[in-house]
């Protein structure tokens, strides 16, 4: 499923913690709960682990019937703060916007054409976005997520053993995007919820890894969303924060509204002596 948060570091946007793992001072008894949690790991397979996160979100049927969504929410960073929003639209559309003091950056995707406004970078009208711009924006316009129906969809996923989150334990899913990026998901042992999630992308020929951590899961008609987030590049030590304020399901949205608006024509200067 989309978790508003993912792109906030690239100009755009983008979630938990949990419960400490506890530590056995025996180093006997560590040897046997590692022994008993390797067992349980190769048990498991991949596909196991994501049915696990997609039923522990509200189940396939339940995501399956949100045809459109809008995600508000408060962003901060240090003394910096501003409002987001992402909204969604089967199949595959998406608008971001980025709001200060009234004035919004938008980003798009229609399905085919990528655009946005940006008025913070002297930008009034429409402009298209590149390919590397666009990439994050059309993983985005999955309403569903990566690993929901993730081998139609041309990713690979490989279970690659377990590690911890700030003490809790993880599945660790590696997500290999049809796209190029890499994603490594880390699903608690219990809830099978998303804790974090690391990104590896390349833009503009260098690479960029982000950190996401998920918290807060809250219940919104039977679907499960983290409402807080928060993300920096990998071994950064300022992490921003993501506050969602709501989650809207199955809004009605016009398939103009993530369309590449039509240029307003100039108003014509009045003719001499008019």
């Amino acid at each position: 499923m989309v978790i508003l948060g993912e792109r906030m570091n690239s100009g755009s946007w983008p979630h938990l913690f949990e419960e400490t793992w506890k530590r056995f001072r025996f180093s006997t008894l560590a040897f046997t709960a590692t022994a008993v949690f390797s067992f349980n790991v190769s048990a498991q397979t991949v596909d196991d682990v994501i049915a696990k996160n997609i039923q522990a979100h509200g189940g396939i049927e339940k995501l399956k019937s949100i045809n459109s969504a809008r995600t508000t929410a408060k962003f901060s960073q240090g003394s910096f703060r501003a409002e987001v929003k992402q909204e969604n639209k089967r199949p595959g559309k998406v608008r971001e916007e980025f709001i200060i003091q009234g004035m919004a950056q938008v980003q798009a995707y229609d399905g085919k054409t990528g655009w946005q406004i940006n008025p913070f970078g002297g930008r009034r009208d429409a402009e298209l976005l590149s390919q590397d711009d666009l990439k994050s924006l059309v993983v985005d316009a999955d309403i569903d997520g990566p690993l929901v129906d993730y081998k139609e969809k041309g990713h690979k996923a490989e279970l690659v053993g377990h590690d911890s989150v700030e003490g809790t334990a993880c599945y660790k899913v590696k997500l290999s995007m049809k796209n190029g990026d890499v994603r490594y998901y880390y699903l608690d042992t219990d809830s099978f919820l998303e804790l974090k999630l690391e990104v590896q992308t390349t833009i503009r020929g260098a690479l960029q890894e982000t950190e996401i951590y998920y918290g807060d899961y809250e219940k919104v008609n039977g679907v499960y969303y983290p409402f807080s987030v928060e993300q920096a590049p990998k071994g950064g030590s300022t992490r921003s924060q993501i506050s969602i304020e709501k989650v809207e399901q199955n809004v009605p949205f016009d398939d103009a509204h993530f369309s590449v608006p039509a240029s307003k024509p100039e108003a014509k200067a009045p003719a001499a002596g008019k």
